[in-house]
């Protein structure tokens, strides 16, 4: 049987490691720091079955959502700039998405890290398009609402029968932040799959990651490589619901049935 030779695992680690990071890794002084080079970067961040647009969404948003470290989050942030992977709007965007899913304190949180690391590398003020700009009926806004709802999760959305679906859900989330342009669809759901696997409510984890597929946005091997990403800033444990979760939406995307058949 053929054996891997662990230098190799090391020196995957650091380049894959400062590219994701946008610097040069210093050599590790414990065990977790060991842990982070030689298999988050080196054995997570460098398998193929997720883009790296992707991963930086993932694992910027559970890196806010998880309350860490800020200079994680700055070097997730720094990289994905350095790269062009991620805009600043982009990253703007997903921190307005993320504050819906997790709270405006964790998306308040993902915009600080922006502004420090846009001013660390002396990128100019990043216009943004303001939430509406033009008057509005709001009848209309909330029909709108509902009709995106149906669009991004594949049934109607709910009726304004409470302040929480009438204000929150129809008027604001779907009525205007999921129609906004400044971040593409796909890239929502990866913000929004992290926001509802750190939620642990059943419901909206079922349906946000079956939608995820019948949308088309994304592929159930996608999926599975997204609970392995996840698990990084979320831990193991509550991963593995997510895993599970995930495995039955496949089950049933695939036989031709609902999420909740």
């Amino acid at each position: 049987m053929e054996l891997l030779d662990p230098k190799e695992r090391i020196e995957r680690g650091q380049v894959v490691g400062k590219a994701v990071v946008g610097r040069d890794l210093p050599p590790p002084a414990s065990p977790v720091e060991a842990g982070w080079r030689d298999f988050i970067f080196a054995e997570i961040w460098s398998r193929p079955g997720l883009d790296i647009r992707t991963r930086y969404l993932v694992a910027i948003a559970s890196a806010a959502a998880s309350n860490g470290p800020v200079d994680v989050l700055d070097d997730y942030i720094r990289g994905a700039l350095a790269g062009s992977d991620l805009s600043q709007i982009e990253l703007r965007e997903a921190a307005l998405h993320l504050a819906v899913y997790t709270g405006w304190s964790r998306g308040i949180e993902l915009d600080r890290a922006v502004t420090r690391v846009a001013e660390e590398l002396a990128l100019p003020p990043c216009p943004f398009a303001p939430i509406r700009i033009e008057p509005w009926n709001p009848a209309e806004r909330i029909q709108q609402g509902i009709d995106e709802f149906d669009a991004v999760m594949g049934f109607p959305g709910p009726p304004p029968v409470t302040p929480y679906f009438e204000a929150g859900i129809d008027n604001f989330v779907f009525g205007e932040m999921w129609k906004r342009a400044g971040l593409d669809q796909r890239s929502r759901r990866w913000v929004t799959l992290v926001g509802v696997s750190e939620s642990c409510a059943t419901t909206p984890i079922k349906t946000h990651f079956y939608a995820a597929m019948a949308s088309g946005n994304c592929e159930p091997d996608e999926l599975q490589e997204f609970v392995l990403q996840y698990a990084v800033h979320a831990g193991w444990p509550k991963a593995s619901v997510i895993q599970g979760a995930v495995m039955a939406m496949i089950k049933n995307f695939k036989a031709g049935l609902a999420w909740d058949a």
